[in-house]
C-alpha cells in the first residue's frame, strides 16, 4: 500500500477512498488498515456506490456533541442500493449483520476494529441474527451502537487460537 522511496519519504499506492484514516498521520500500514479498506468495500457493496461521504457524516456527527444526529437516524433502507429490491425475511438478516459488521470495521480507533480473521469468521457463521427491530425501521445509529465488541464477534474458543 505504501512504497518506501527514501528511509523517510512514502508515497501511498493505494486508493484514497478506501485507506485507514490513521494512514495520514502514521504512515504505518497494517492489518487494521485492511480491515477498515474491507468495511468501505462492503459498503460500497450494499449502497451501490462509494460510502465516502455517509462515513464522512458518521464520523462529523460522532465527533459533535448531539448524541441524535441527522446522520445517525438515516434508516439503513434507505442507504442501501436503491436498484434492487428490499430483502425481506433471511436476505434482511444477512444485509443486517453485513452492515454491522462493515461498520464494526469502520471505528475510528484502529484497535476497536475486528481482525480480518474475526470478520472472516463472523461472515461464515451459519447462526440466524434474529432482528430485535422491523428490517424497514433499523437505523444507522442503531447500527453503530449495537455493534458488538470484539469478543462477542466470534466464539471465546476461537479467539485462544
Amino acid at each position: 500500500m505504501l512504497l518506501a522511496i527514501h528511509s523517510k519519504a512514502f508515497f501511498h499506492a493505494g486508493t484514497f477512498g478506501y485507506a485507514a484514516p490513521e494512514l495520514a498521520y502514521t504512515m504505518e500500514v497494517n492489518e487494521r488498515c485492511d480491515v477498515y479498506s474491507f468495511g468501505v468495500l462492503t459498503l460500497e457493496v450494499i449502497m451501490g456506490k462509494h460510502p465516502g461521504d455517509l462515513i464522512y457524516s458518521l464520523s462529523s456527527s460522532s465527533s459533535s456533541s448531539s448524541s441524535t444526529s441527522t446522520a445517525h437516524g438515516i434508516l439503513l433502507k434507505d442507504v442501501l442500493d436503491q436498484r434492487l429490491a428490499a430483502p425481506e425475511n433471511q436476505v434482511a438478516e444477512q444485509v443486517f449483520v453485513v452492515a454491522k459488521l462493515a461498520f464494526a470495521c469502520l471505528q475510528a480507533n484502529p484497535l476497536s476494529r475486528p481482525t480480518m480473521r474475526q470478520v472472516a469468521m463472523k461472515l461464515s457463521d451459519d447462526r440466524r441474527s434474529h432482528l430485535q427491530n422491523e428490517f424497514h425501521m433499523i437505523t444507522l445509529g442503531q447500527l453503530i451502537s449495537t455493534a458488538q465488541p470484539l469478543e462477542q464477534l466470534v466464539p471465546l474458543a476461537i479467539q485462544s487460537n
